[in-house]
């Protein structure tokens, strides 16, 4: 069972239409994180009539509905080489994105397809196929570059896809590699500084995809593999020539950018397409090895291909995925070089303020199924919270990223208790109604009596105490009065002790001696009222300081959680990245490249000390946040115990002055 969500067209440029009904899959609850599928593509990124790249919002809010983390594969290559059918494959359609049977390219832009990923549960693919490189009919010679760029950024996997042989051509064909250093920055710092080396921690794993190949992969006349194929034609040419030099140079930034590297060569679809390349293979037969390709290649994509990350780990969902595009897209179109640094900010900055929002519709959306139920004694109220409060920091938690300051949170958590103060007053208020209400009901007919005057009469002030005395019995008796049941109880005896003084002295049947006694009398119990009051307030107090205390542990333990989860990413991330430098080097020292693998091993040791300061200053960032929440609580309990001394003396005073009320009686 599907439901389907309308996702209004706002740019319909005759090529594919934009009107794209979305299917988001039913679930019991229909949870934010159920997938959404695409019945067909839709334009992610086109040019505006100025000529510059902009984000079409029909995508953006179909991005925003996937609220599960995703996987992205983007499809780059000259134009008229079969981009789209793979695409299409891998979204398991024989048809979608558009397929060009003529030399004028189809695609124009970057054309998305969201489907549910075939093989990891809770996981989205979100499938990029963009406009084929090398179009004639471009007028920005700046346009092909920035496609590329943008695939390299918002991939997780990159296919690049050419026809033939990996030989010179095709290697130079893709120079857009070279040209990375120039159109990234890692960081914001020092613009002409190389942070290349960085690149290798947040850019995509590679795939190359040779079509129609037709030679056999041998290598010194034995056979090899496709990857051992990709190797072998990346191998660096010796020599220090101009032209030798021109030649390695892709070569050396795909071994850099790309170490996650690997191959699939594709042979011709049907036989009728070039019958001298074929040999003896009849048109079944290559048709069938084609397939089989194209499966191998399918089921590689998806059980290899990572869901996207952010530096520093942070996991990729289709919302954030949105906005990356958004962020690249306008910095490129004002003429600035995207900054993964400034990107990562921006997001953080997006996804806090919405993870606090979504924290806060948590606990109220508790909250207020609660309040139906007011009123409550504090304890099931405090309960509740502290769950709600616990859950909402997990929300908030999930969706945060880099509050390193622990600003976010902070604000949730004094949101929180600004919305816990509101409900605590709202189920005094219910509870004071409910009291008093039934105050109301139970002394009715003794203020009929007091109308109609029957204590006005001897002996009827011991009547009027009798009745008043049965109604606090029966108040007493009643369930569910709240938090207030003591305090408006105080309030009602101070009222009707009024009523209760001006019976006392026209009562004939007492003598003064007997009267001043009973005044006493009432004293007391009116004195003992407001104290058995007051320290229900007091425990109310301590009730609501454990529950902060409580409040304030659980926070704690999430904060490390988060905090651990997050270092052990950043970990990860260095160790991966570490790992393939290595390997590069191995691959120079091998090839007999020795003077550039000790150039490189400068540079790993330069990059792992970077990688420990980065880990050092996140740790003390992480320190630091805990100290700034822990003073934070410190503060409001030093505010409650300041609350709770005042009661205590006022309670301490009423005590004595009940002490005095009995030696007099």
């Amino acid at each position: 069972m599907s439901r389907f969500v309308s996702v209004s067209p706002l740019v319909n440029d005759g090529r594919q239409s934009n009107t794209i009904p979305v299917k988001k899959e039913a679930s019991a609850s229909l949870s934010d994180e159920s997938p959404v599928t695409m019945d067909k593509p839709v334009c992610f990124i086109d040019t505006d009539s100025d000529g510059k790249l902009c984000v079409q919002q029909s995508a953006l809010q179909i991005l925003q509905q996937i609220q599960q983390p995703v996987v992205v594969v983007a499809v780059v290559g000259l134009y008229r080489t079969g981009k789209s059918y793979l695409m299409n494959h891998l979204a398991g359609e024989q048809t979608g994105f558009a397929l060009g049977s003529t030399i004028e390219s189809k695609t124009k832009g970057i054309w998305m397809w969201c489907v549910p990923h075939p093989t990891k549960a809770g996981t989205t693919l979100v499938l990029l196929d963009t406009e084929g490189l090398g179009d004639v009919d471009k007028g920005d010679p700046k346009h092909d570059i920035n496609i590329f760029c943008l695939a390299v950024l918002l991939s997780s996997t990159l296919v690049y896809n050419s026809r033939g042989t990996i030989d010179n051509k095709a290697i130079m064909e893709l120079q857009y590699v070279t040209e990375l250093t120039e159109y990234i920055k890692v960081t914001s710092s020092d613009e002409d500084a190389d942070d290349s080396s960085e690149f290798v921690k947040f850019f995509p794993s590679f795939i190359w995809a040779v079509r129609d190949f037709t030679l056999e992969r041998k290598v010194d006349g034995k056979d090899v593999t496709e990857d051992e194929y990709l190797e072998f034609a990346l191998k660096l040419k010796h020599g220090t020539s101009r032209r030798v030099m021109e030649h390695n140079l892709p070569r050396e930034c795909i071994e850099k950018f790309f170490p996650s590297r690997k191959c699939f060569t594709f042979p011709f679809p049907t036989a009728q397409e070039n019958m001298s390349c074929l040999g003896s293979l009849d048109s079944a037969d290559i048709s069938s090895e084609f397939l089989k390709v194209t499966d191998h290649f399918c089921q590689f994509v998806f059980h290899d291909s990572s869901v996207k990350r952010l530096k520093e780990g942070y996991t990729v969902t289709g919302r954030v995925l949105g906005h990356l595009a958004t962020t690249y897209v306008d910095t490129i179109s004002s003429g600035s070089v995207p900054c993964l640094e400034n990107a990562v900010i921006a997001m953080a900055m997006i996804e806090n303020e919405a993870a606090v929002k979504v924290g806060l519709q948590v606990y109220q959306s508790g909250m207020e199924k609660l309040k139906d139920s007011f009123p409550l004694e504090l304890k099931a109220v405090s309960s509740e919270h502290q769950d709600l409060s616990s859950t909402a920091t997990q929300a908030f938690m999930k969706r945060s990223f880099r509050d390193t300051e622990g600003k976010y949170l902070k604000s949730l958590e004094e949101k929180i208790n600004e919305l816990f103060d509101g409900y605590l007053c709202q189920n005094e208020q219910a509870s004071k109604r409910r009291c008093e209400d039934l105050l109301s009901s139970l002394s009715a007919p003794m203020m009929e009596n007091l109308k109609q005057g029957f204590y006005a009469k001897p002996g009827g002030y011991d009547l009027f105490c009798k009745d008043l005395e049965d109604i606090v019995k029966k108040y007493n008796s009643q369930a569910n009065k709240g938090v207030k049941a003591e305090e408006v109880l105080e309030e009602f005896l101070k009222q009707k002790s009024v009523d209760s003084k001006a019976i006392l002295e026209a009562d004939k049947k007492l003598t003064e001696t007997e009267k001043q006694i009973k005044e006493e009398k009432e004293k007391a119990v009116l004195l003992e009222q407001e104290i058995k009051a007051n320290k229900e307030k007091q425990r109310q107090l301590e009730e609501k300081m454990e529950a902060e205390r409580q409040s304030n542990e659980e926070r704690m333990r999430q904060m490390k959680e988060k905090m651990d989860e997050e270092m052990r990413l950043q970990k990860e991330e260095t160790e991966h990245a570490i790992s393939s430098k290595l390997k590069e080097q191995a691959d120079l020292m091998q090839k007999g490249f020795k003077e550039k693998a000790d150039m490189m091993k400068q540079e790993i040791e330069e990059f792992k000390k970077r990688s420990t300061e980065a880990e050092t200053n996140r740790a003390k960032e992480f320190a630091l946040s805990v100290e700034n929440a822990n003073r934070r609580h410190e503060e409001t309990m030093a505010l409650m115990m300041q609350n709770h001394r005042e009661q205590m003396m006022a309670i301490l005073d009423k005590n004595t002055k009940s002490s005095d009320g009995c030696c007099i009686m």
